[in-house]
């Protein structure tokens, strides 16, 4: 009975125009994208995931795009003890990104914003670490929105 719905369900999508996004076909444009340094321990991290995702070596050499990513992170304290002592912060990651290709022409941009947060430990150490987690989760989620937004913007001008 499994086999006999699977059929039917490949000829549908076959049909429907469903492409897939990544693999062979977008994986020359994506490689070819060098990302720029971006300032900041948080830059840094952004920096890494978007190599690590776009399956690029990290350099400029013989690249046809360039990637180019501002960003700008603020932290805000949102719950407080009785003693005016805040235990929480939200840390919002706000990155606007233009790709050109060689010549310095603007193909596509765009922007994502990202909130994490993090709760204030009663060790300094502890909450120095939950805020790097936070950061470094937050610049992993807009790594992956940037690298579908690229993929999208390769797939819609083939």
């Amino acid at each position: 009975m499994k086999k006999a719905l699977v059929l039917p369900a490949t000829l549908l999508l076959a049909g429907c125009g469903f492409h897939p996004m990544y693999g062979s076909a977008l994986e020359p444009q994506l490689t070819a994208i060098y990302v720029e340094p971006i300032p900041d321990r948080d830059g840094y991290e952004l920096r890494n995931e978007l190599i690590d995702l776009l399956h690029s070596d990290g350099t400029k050499a013989g690249k046809h795009y360039i990637l180019k990513v501002t960003l700008n992170e603020t932290s805000q304290g949102i719950a407080l003890r009785n003693d005016a002592t805040i235990t929480r912060y939200n840390q919002t990651l706000d990155v606007h990104y233009v790709l050109t290709d060689a010549r310095g022409t603007q193909l596509t941009e765009g922007d994502q914003t990202n909130l994490s947060a993090y709760n204030v430990a009663d060790s300094p150490y502890a909450t120095l670490a939950a805020s790097q987690d936070s950061s470094k989760r937050a610049a992993q989620d807009i790594a992956e929105r940037i690298h579908l937004d690229l993929g999208a913007y390769f797939r819609r001008a083939k």
